[in-house]
C-alpha cells in the first residue's frame, strides 16, 4: 500500500463484483476492510488484512476507486485522475458531505475555498449522526460560535499528511492554537484526540483532508483533574491522594489510565480493600496497576496485545465486537475519555496487581486452589494472609484428583514443610542451595537443564510474587529427607536383602556418608526374580556383588522431574546408566520403575523390580551351591526384614537349601 491508501501487490480475493475492480493490482484501486455486521470500516494495510478479522469479527474486502479517481468504461481499474479541488469540494468526494453543509452554515466555506494551507480532520457523515441530540442542538442552535469553533478545532494551518502524523506528537488547532493530540500506532492505525483515521492524505489545491471516525472536542483538563470533578471516580480520588500519585497524573506525559469506578472497589471484599488500603506500598502497586506507559485510545485496538503497567506487571488489552477487553473480560464501562496528558477509559472491576495480594489470595486465583484448602483445613492460613515472608510450595490441583488427604498431625507437619522461611525468587535459585521450611526441614535445590525442582517436587509454572510471600506451584507433594540412603533402605523391608548385600560388600559407609547419590534400589522380589544358580554366584563373590551394586549407583541426584526422553548417568561402577521417561513412568535401562523419588539426606532411591546388570559383566563359573558369603546374606536378610512370618516360595527355597548344608541360622 501507499502513503494514500492504493494497492500494490495483490493479496487476497476480492468481495467486490465490478469486474472492473477485481483485480487488486489495477491502477488507483483501493481495498476496505469491512466489519461484517457494522457500518465499520478500515482502510487497511497489508498486515491488518492478511489478518482477516478486527475484534474477532470476520471482514470483507472490497475494492473501490481511490478518492480523486474514476473508472473508464472498458478499462482496468480507476485510470482517470479528477481535476483537484478546494478543501470545501473535496469534503463532497470523500464523504464528508455534512462536514461540507456545516462549513457552508457557520460561515467556514470562504477561508476552505480561498487560498491557503490548510489540513482538516473531517468528521464523516456517521460521526455526525452518532452526535446526542444535546450536543448536536448546542452547535448549529450557535453556527456562527459554537459550530465554527468546533470546525476550526479540526483544522490545521499548514498542510500535513500521513508520514507526518508522529506518534505521540500533538499540533496547534486553528481554534485558539488548542492542542490536537496525534498517536500512530504499529499497527498502521491513525488516532486524531482518539478518533481513527478513516481516509488519509486526499488533497486539495489549498490543503489535505483526512476524515476521521468522531467530531474531536477539545480538552483542557489533566488526567488529574479528570479524576477530580468526576462523581463515578470518588474513590480512586480518595486513594490517589492517599498514595501521592497526583502529581505523576497532572504531570506532561502519556499515560493510559484504566479509571476503577467506585462501583470497582465495592466489589472487593471489605477486609481486602482495607488491607490494601492501609499498606502504601500495595496501594501504590494497586493504582501504579491500573496506568498504562503510553495513551492507548480504544480505536487502536483490533486484536489482543499485551501491555505493560507502571507497576511493572502486564495486562491483556483487546477488543470483542464493539467492546474493549482487560485480560479478557469487558470491564470498561467508558471509553477514551481524552485528557492533556493521555486518556482515561473507565474500568468497573478492580486490576489487583499479584504484588498487592497476599499468598493465600495468590493461590486461590491459580491452579493450586486444591492446595490452600488443604493449609486452611490444616490450620496454617495464618501464615499465607499476614506479614510474614514466606515462598509457599503448593502442589496443583491435579495432584489431588482422587481427593484431599486427612488432616492429622503428620500431614500438618508435611504441610509445614511446604512453606519456605524467606520470600523466594525462582530466578535467583542455585542448585545445591539449602532452603529452610517452617516445620524446621533443610530442603535441596536442584537446577536441571528443563526443569527447577525443590527436593521431588519440580516447579510447574511461573511463581507468583505477592506482597510478602510468593507462591511456587509444584508439580507433586513435596517428600522431605528423613535420613541418608542406608538409613531409608533398612526403615524399607522392601530392601532387606540389598542391606545385606550392600552390608556384605563393604559399602555401608559409602551410602552413609554425606553425598549426591541415586540409587535404583533392586527389591527382595528383584533378587528372588533371579535365576537360583545365578543368585548364588552373584551373592557367594563379594567383589562380583560389589561391582553390580556400584552400577546401581550414580553419584548425582536425578529426580523424576528431571527426566524427559532420556538422561545418561555414569555409575560408580563406571558403566552408564539409562533413564528414560515412557508413558509417564521412569525406565532405568529400559527396566520400569516401581517407585520413583524415594528422598534421602545424601540422595535418592529407586525402586526397581530387577537386578541390573553391567552390559560387560560375566558371571564366573561355580557351582551351584551358595558359599558362605551368600548364606551370611540371606541370614542378614532374614534377620533384617520386617515380614517375620513368611516368605516367598523362591525366597524360602532358599532358605531352607541353606539350612540343609550349613545348619540352622
Amino acid at each position: 500500500w501507499d502513503t494514500r491508501g492504493r494497492m500494490l501487490p495483490p493479496l487476497g480475493p476480492a468481495a467486490t463484483k465490478d469486474p472492473v475492480l477485481s483485480v487488486p493490482c489495477s491502477p488507483n484501486v483501493c481495498a476496505v476492510q469491512k466489519l461484517i455486521g457494522t457500518n465499520r470500516k478500515y482502510f487497511t494495510n497489508c498486515k491488518q488484512w492478511y489478518q482477516r478479522k478486527i475484534c474477532g469479527k470476520s471482514t470483507v474486502i472490497s475494492y473501490e476507486c481511490c478518492p480523486g479517481y474514476e473508472k473508464v468504461p472498458g478499462e482496468k481499474g480507476c485510470p482517470a485522475a479528477l481535476p483537484l479541488s478546494n478543501i470545501y469540494e473535496t469534503l463532497g468526494v470523500v464523504g464528508s458531505a455534512t462536514t461540507q453543509l456545516y462549513s457552508d452554515r457557520s460561515n467556514l466555506r470562504p477561508e476552505i475555498e480561498g487560498p491557503g494551507s490548510f489540513t482538516i480532520f473531517a468528521p464523516s457523515n456517521e460521526a455526525w449522526a452518532s452526535l446526542s441530540a444535546e450536543t448536536l442542538d448546542s452547535l448549529v442552535s450557535n453556527v456562527n460560535i459554537e459550530l465554527l469553533n468546533a470546525l476550526r478545532y479540526h483544522m490545521v494551518d499548514k498542510r500535513v499528511l500521513t508520514d507526518d502524523l508522529k506518534h505521540g506528537t500533538t499540533l496547534n488547532s486553528m481554534y485558539q492554537n488548542l492542542p490536537i493530540q496525534i498517536h500512530h500506532y504499529p499497527n498502521g492505525i491513525v488516532t486524531v484526540n482518539c478518533a481513527r483515521l478513516l481516509k488519509a492524505d486526499h488533497h486539495a489545491t489549498n490543503g489535505v483532508v483526512h476524515v476521521i471516525d468522531k467530531v474531536i472536542a477539545t480538552t483542557t483538563n489533566t488526567i488529574q483533574q479528570i479524576i477530580e470533578t468526576e462523581d463515578s471516580l470518588e474513590t480512586l480520588r480518595t486513594a490517589v491522594a492517599a498514595s501521592d500519585l497526583s502529581s505523576l497524573l497532572e504531570s506532561e506525559g502519556q499515560y493510559t489510565l484504566l479509571a476503577p469506578t467506585n462501583e470497582a472497589f465495592e466489589k472487593i471484599p471489605r477486609e481486602t480493600l482495607n488491607r490494601i488500603l492501609g499498606d502504601p506500598e500495595a496501594l501504590r502497586d494497586l493504582l501504579n496497576h491500573h496506568i498504562l506507559k503510553s495513551a492507548m485510545c480504544a480505536e487502536a485496538i483490533i486484536a489482543g496485545l499485551t501491555m505493560e503497567t507502571l507497576e511493572g506487571a502486564t495486562l491483556d488489552v483487546g477488543c470483542s465486537g464493539e467492546e474493549l477487553t482487560l485480560n479478557g473480560k469487558p470491564i470498561i464501562a467508558n471509553k477514551d475519555v481524552l485528557a492533556t496528558n493521555g486518556v482515561v477509559h473507565f474500568v468497573n472491576e478492580l486490576l489487583i496487581p499479584d504484588s498487592a495480594k497476599t499468598v493465600f489470595e495468590l493461590a486461590q486465583e491459580s491452579e493450586v486452589s486444591k492446595s490452600t484448602d488443604l493449609f486452611r483445613q490444616a490450620g496454617l492460613s495464618s501464615h499465607l494472609t499476614g506479614s510474614e515472608q514466606v515462598t509457599l510450595l503448593a502442589p496443583v490441583n491435579n495432584v489431588f484428583k482422587d481427593g484431599l488427604p486427612v488432616i492429622d498431625s503428620n500431614m500438618r507437619n508435611l504441610l509445614l514443610n511446604h512453606i519456605v522461611k524467606d520470600q523466594l525468587s525462582s530466578k535467583y535459585l542455585y542448585h545445591g542451595q539449602k532452603l529452610q521450611t517452617l516445620g524446621d526441614k533443610e530442603l535441596r535445590v536442584f537446577v536441571y537443564r528443563n526443569n527447577l525442582c525443590i527436593e521431588n517436587a519440580c516447579i510447574a509454572a511461573h511463581d507468583k510474587r505477592g506482597r510478602f510471600g510468593t507462591l511456587f506451584s509444584v508439580d507433586k507433594m513435596l517428600t522431605p529427607p528423613t535420613g541418608s540412603v542406608m538409613d531409608v533402605l533398612k526403615a524399607d523391608h522392601r530392601f532387606s536383602t540389598l542391606v545385606a548385600a550392600i552390608q556384605s560388600a563393604g559399602l555401608t559407609e559409602n551410602l552413609n556418608r554425606p553425598g549426591t547419590f541415586t540409587v535404583f534400589a533392586p527389591t527382595n522380589e528383584a533378587f528372588q526374580a533371579m535365576p537360583q544358580g545365578e543368585l548364588n554366584k552373584l551373592l557367594g563373590n563379594a567383589k562380583e556383588l560389589a561391582n553390580i551394586l556400584k552400577f546401581h549407583v550414580a553419584d548425582e541426584i536425578l529426580v523424576s522431574g528431571a527426566v524427559t526422553a532420556l538422561v545418561r548417568l555414569k555409575s560408580m561402577q563406571g558403566d552408564k546408566l539409562e533413564v528414560s521417561m515412557k508413558n509417564n513412568v521412569i525406565h532405568i535401562n529400559k527396566e520400569p520403575v516401581a517407585e520413583s523419588d524415594i528422598m534421602a539426606t545424601n540422595g535418592v532411591i529407586y525402586a526397581v523390580n530387577s537386578v541390573l546388570q553391567p552390559q560387560a559383566s560375566r558371571p564366573q563359573e561355580r557351582g551351584d551351591e551358595p558359599a558362605d558369603p551368600a548364606l551370611e546374606i540371606f541370614k542378614q536378610a532374614s534377620a533384617l526384614s520386617k515380614v517375620k512370618t513368611s516368605h516367598s516360595p523362591v525366597y524360602s527355597r532358599i532358605l531352607a537349601r541353606m539350612k540343609e548344608n550349613s545348619g540352622a541360622f
